[in-house]
């Protein structure tokens, strides 16, 4: 059965979502101008990369919406944001495309894409920017050329993720994109099947807050919304960036979660139009960040020391919940009060895109 055709979306909502598009402005004229900097530890931002270099630039006119990255030894796999196709990209050290494999499926909307240790490139047709579906998609790309298609649900309705991180041992976690940075991660119950619909559990609550890196096409609001994620090849690390900054973590074996609670590095990424992509170099440490439109800039950002914290800060407040640089009690406080503020302009803003749609 294929999985839900899709419904191309203007460049606006593609970015923010659909609660986030018109709006915006107004939103962020109700945030104090830095929320975050007491709470930020001195830890919490990266000296250990370095500074950001081009690897290379896409140009091909297939590639406008890059969304999703992974590495393959030194070749590059990249996929499309968009329901148009299940489609993944083979680029080279230039970044010119090579092979291109398309799965048998009309997917509604990819966002992220991940490489599993048996080679199967797993791609995370998540997106739901209206949070009207009533499952997600996981879509394997086999190396003897088959497909594989499971069906996820969520326990507490819709939302709209565009962050896969795959565990080493092939357990997908989906984060979702939300517009206060209140993002949380879900996983299934039980072993992916081909062909199956599983059910999923929250397994985790992150909170993101302001930065101040400049970049993205929203405004301040980049800096909450998570775009994309990565494990590196090595599986000794995971990595969550926003528009932009990225977020990278120590990992055990596969214990995501237990990951996601300890204290993050944040490397602040170059300014780009609209970054989604993220993926760990061929050593396992460097990051790979690019993003849509056309040329795409593949930029590498280099390590030059330790690459996250040995050890988390302390415990979040809530134990159900990852703690990030700038939440705690201020974070919570300033959280609960946008909420409050903008809890009548979402909802405006919502019935408004559903009657354009």
């Amino acid at each position: 059965m294929p999985e839900q055709a899709g419904v191309r979306r203007s460049p606006a909502v593609r970015a923010a979502g659909a609660l986030a598009v018109v709006p915006l402005g107004l939103l962020w004229a109700v945030l104090p101008a830095s929320p975050v900097a007491a709470e930020t530890t001195p830890d919490a931002v990266a000296d250990a990369y370095g500074a950001p270099a081009t690897q290379c630039t896409i140009t091909d006119p297939r590639l406008p919406e890059l969304s999703g990255l992974a590495t393959a030894g030194q070749t590059l796999l990249a996929m499309n944001d968009g329901g148009d196709s299940a489609t993944v990209y083979a680029l080279d050290t230039a970044c010119a495309v090579g092979e291109v494999r398309d799965a048998p499926v009309n997917p509604y909307d990819p966002e992220d894409l991940a490489l599993a240790a048996d080679g199967t490139i797993w791609l995370a047709d998540t997106g739901d920017n209206r949070q009207n579906r009533t499952t997600v998609a996981m879509i394997g790309v086999r190396p003897d050329g088959g497909t594989s298609l499971t069906r996820l649900t969520y326990p507490d309705g819709a939302h709209d993720a565009e962050a896969l991180l795959l565990a080493p041992d092939g357990t997908p976690y989906l984060v979702t994109k939300e517009v206060l940075g209140a993002s949380a991660v879900y996983r299934p119950d039980t072993p992916m099947v081909d062909g199956a619909t599983l059910t999923m559990s929250k397994v985790a609550q992150l909170g993101f807050t302001l930065t101040g890196t400049p970049g993205g096409p929203v405004g301040r609001a980049g800096q909450l919304l998570v775009t994309g994620g990565a494990v590196s090849g090595d599986g000794q690390r995971i990595a969550l960036r926003t528009y932009t900054d990225a977020y990278v973590w120590p990992l055990s074996g596969s214990d995501v979660v237990g990951a996601l609670h300890g204290a993050p590095v944040r490397v602040p990424l170059p300014d780009s139009p609209q970054g989604e992509a993220i993926a760990f170099a061929e050593n396992g440490r460097d990051l790979l960040v690019s993003g849509e439109g056309l040329p795409a800039v593949v930029t590498v950002v280099p390590v030059d020391g330790a690459v996250a914290p040995a050890a988390a800060t302390g415990p979040a407040a809530d134990p159900a919940a990852a703690a990030l640089p700038g939440t705690g009690r201020a974070g919570a406080i300033t959280a609960a009060a946008i909420a409050a503020a903008v809890a009548t302009l979402v909802l405006w803003t919502w019935r408004k895109l559903r009657r354009r749609a």
